[in-house]
């Protein structure tokens, strides 16, 4: 009886992708709509006989186009198999056949034939000059290839990998290929493009000039003139992972291993920064210490001496980063403090180990993976920076800045920027080498199944003196700072008139009542609006691909598994700024032509924070015992009703955890967004560095205390959804009589 009920929904699923397939290529437009992905205005404009939005069908029947005729072959191939069981080697060889050859068809003709006519000069010479040119994939287009990919994997699992799973085989496929599309494609295209002069051709010597520039290696720093921005940004970014891991680490032994009353409040001023736009520190900064900074006003006036701009160069943006950057070395970390094992530390203390020689010899190197991920998210983070060297850079020159003046500049620079990329990568990547090597292959595993119910030890006595001061010290500065950018947004102007106002308040979110009804006529509304709804598109989608990539990952065995991870991981290693630039180079034409809209926005979103996803997805995962899955198989239900009716109930926060996440990134990111926006799409952390550009800090301010608290609402209603997990362990108090 399971095999006719596989056979029947095997069939069913064929069925769908062929219908999929021939509707694809004979009613919905092919080539993308001017008006939007989202736009239906053309079902009441000329559609399907206008040439802008007809099928593929219509086009060749009207003799346009024709390059897309031989697709109607691999289209009609499948129909002839219907009536085949799945264990017919003809059945899995026409799918395969129909699948590849129409896949492979469509990503030539989308890369030979461009905005005008042919894509290659050795093309003009065989079928001389095309007379025609060809758009971005439309919805047909994009359905075509789907139903391609699809019976293409159906094919794969006829012949039996993956125990013929066809829902498995699929999710390897579209994960395979979606990575492929938006990862892999834009950097390859921009390592390319590094290699184009400014006429078009391809040039070694153009690379090699812009590669060793003295702008990017020099060494002027050491004799009185300027560094290059590759070693300021080396520089930087090591000082960042190092000070941001070691103030993590001490914030995660405050609140672990102490007996501090108000964790609940460093928790929240840890997490504060990480809702925070990327450059509203940078602001309160200059708020405090810049030339007109209350700090610096009040220690002019006090000791006599002259203001400087100390701030702007090396000193702001380290401050500021650090800032920025510590709550995620604490998150990483305090969970690597909390699941060092008690009894491991509690056996140390027994064989007469100090608390000092317990933590150095047993605890702290438990943490090490902790300590790893912890500099390497502080080292990538600080790369990618763009808006607080933007606001306090000055004279110091760091990568992603470059990367943002020779794409917008007055230089129009797309090989240098190509080239600078490729160095900011080189760095983000070799450090996730240096971080592989330095871990190695120990095992750092410390909690297993047997139950555990031991005490961590205090922290010790010589230790906790300068961990308070530190975590004191640095607590206090914190609040001070976000103190200032409260403050500061509703500063008429700062240190010319310090008159409190709701003026910048009522500029950017004013709302009035017209003859018409409600009127938005505060300035910041579209870019608010906007940033909205593209967060509120990706998360669900980069959740949805997190989940489903976590559940290959750690349910499924096939080949070529530890690439696949690396792939769907390497994003993480990529900083924003490299990808804001390689999705302008590979996506401003055709075959995916989505430069200036809001779908650009939301891919770029789901592939820079798929990894969370992913990760979340398999922490949880793990603790999800495979004899679940294996009853649910056994009982009749195939991968896709397990993983839909088992599996994803048990994942509720990680669910969560992953959108909320995805939200909160896309509200307030900004290294990739300056790129990608447009004057249709733009975004609330774009919109506010356009502002500070002109020096409208009050409204700048503003917007982002008024995104501060739009982000804490949502980071209540997470914890209020989620409620906290509860482990099964004893406080060091709770113990106490």
């Amino acid at each position: 009886m399971r095999n006719v009920s596989v056979e029947n929904t095997g069939l069913s699923v064929l069925i769908f992708w062929i219908a999929a397939g021939w509707a694809g290529f004979c009613l919905l437009p092919w080539y993308g709509i001017e008006d939007g992905f989202f736009s239906f205005a053309w079902l009441l404009d000329g559609y399907p006989l206008d040439e802008d939005y007809a099928p593929a069908a219509f086009l060749i029947a009207q003799s346009e186009k024709m390059w897309l005729a031989p697709l109607i072959a691999p289209l009609l191939a499948p129909l002839f198999v219907l009536r085949r069981r799945k264990s017919d080697p003809v059945y899995s060889a026409t799918l395969i056949l129909a699948g590849g050859l129409g896949f492979a068809w469509l990503i030539a003709q989308g890369f030979g034939i461009g905005i005008r006519g042919f894509s290659y000069e050795w093309l003009n010479a065989v079928f001389g000059e095309l007379g025609d040119r060809q758009f971005g994939m439309g919805y047909g287009a994009l359905l075509v290839a789907t139903a391609f990919l699809f019976l293409f994997t159906q094919g794969i699992a006829a012949r039996g990998a993956i125990n013929g799973d066809v829902f498995v085989v699929s999710a390897i496929g579209g994960v395979i290929i979606i990575v492929a599309t938006f990862v892999f494609f834009p950097i390859v295209r921009m390592l390319v493009a590094a290699f184009v002069t400014d006429g078009g051709h391809y040039s070694i010597t153009v690379f090699v000039s812009k590669f060793f520039d003295d702008r990017l290696w020099g060494l002027g720093c050491f004799w009185g003139a300027r560094c290059g921005a590759a070693w300021n940004s080396l520089f930087l970014a090591v000082l960042v992972g190092i000070i941001t891991t070691g103030l993590g680490l001490v914030f995660a032994l405050v609140v672990t291993r102490s007996g501090f009353r108000f964790k609940r409040g460093l928790r929240a001023l840890t997490v504060l920064p990480i809702i925070t736009p990327p450059f509203v520190i940078g602001l309160a900064l200059i708020l405090l210490f810049g030339l007109s900074g209350s700090v610096t006003v009040f220690v002019s006036e006090l000791f006599g001496i002259q203001p400087t701009r100390w701030l702007y160069g090396l000193p702001g943006i380290l401050i500021a980063q650090t800032l920025a950057f510590t709550p995620i070395a604490f998150l990483v970390l305090i969970g690597v403090v909390e699941g060092v094992s008690p009894s491991m530390e509690e056996a140390a203390q027994t064989l007469r180990a100090n608390r000092w020689q317990t933590f150095k010899t047993v605890s702290l190197p438990l943490m090490r993976p902790g300590l790893a991920n912890a500099f390497l998210l502080g080292f990538i983070e600080s790369m990618a920076d763009f808006g607080n060297p933007l606001v306090l850079g000055g004279n110091f020159d760091v990568l992603s800045t470059e990367i943002f003046f020779a794409i917008v500049g007055a230089q129009y620079d797309q090989s240098r920027a190509a080239v600078l990329a490729m160095v900011l990568l080189f760095f983000t990547l070799t450090a996730f080498y240096f971080q592989r090597v330095w871990l190695g292959k120990k095992n750092y595993t410390t909690v297993t199944g047997k139950g555990d119910a031991g005490v961590h030890p205090l922290m010790p006595r010589r230790l906790s003196f300068p961990v308070f001061a530190v975590a004191g010290i640095w607590g206090a500065f914190t609040i001070i700072v976000y103190g200032m950018i409260v403050y500061g947004s509703f500063v008429e102007l700062w240190g010319v008139r310090n008159t409190l106002t709701f003026k910048h308040y009522i500029t950017a979110f004013s709302v009035g009542w017209t003859e018409h009804g409600l009127h938005w006529s505060g300035a910041a509304w579209d870019s608010f609006f906007t940033t909205i709804q593209i967060a509120a598109a990706a998360a669900p989608l980069t959740a949805a691909v997190g989940l489903i990539t976590a559940y290959l990952l750690t349910r499924q065995t096939f080949a070529g598994k530890n690439a696949f991870e690396f792939g769907t991981m390497l994003s993480f290693a990529i900083p924003g700024t490299v990808i804001g630039v390689s999705y302008i180079l590979a996506f401003n034409v055709p075959p995916i032509e989505i430069t200036g809209t809001g779908i650009i926005l939301v891919v770029s979103f789901i592939f820079r924070n798929m990894p969370v996803g992913v990760r979340a997805g398999i922490a949880s995962m793990s603790q999800l015992d495979k004899s679940l899955d294996e009853s649910s198989l056994t009982l009749g239900a195939n991968s896709w009703q397990t993983f839909r009716k088992v599996i994803l109930p048990l994942l509720r926060p990680a669910i969560l955890a992953a959108l909320v996440f995805s939200f909160v990134r896309a509200m307030t990111a900004i290294s990739a967004v300056i790129f990608l926006v447009s004057a249709e799409y733009d975004m609330a952390t774009s919109y506010i560095i356009g502002r500070v550009e002109n020096n409208d800090y009050g409204l700048a301010i503003a917007y982002s205390t008024t995104l501060i608290f739009v982000m804490l609402s949502v980071v209540a209603l997470l914890q209020f959804i989620v409620g906290r997990t509860q482990i099964g362990r004893r406080t060091q108090f709770a113990t106490r009589t």
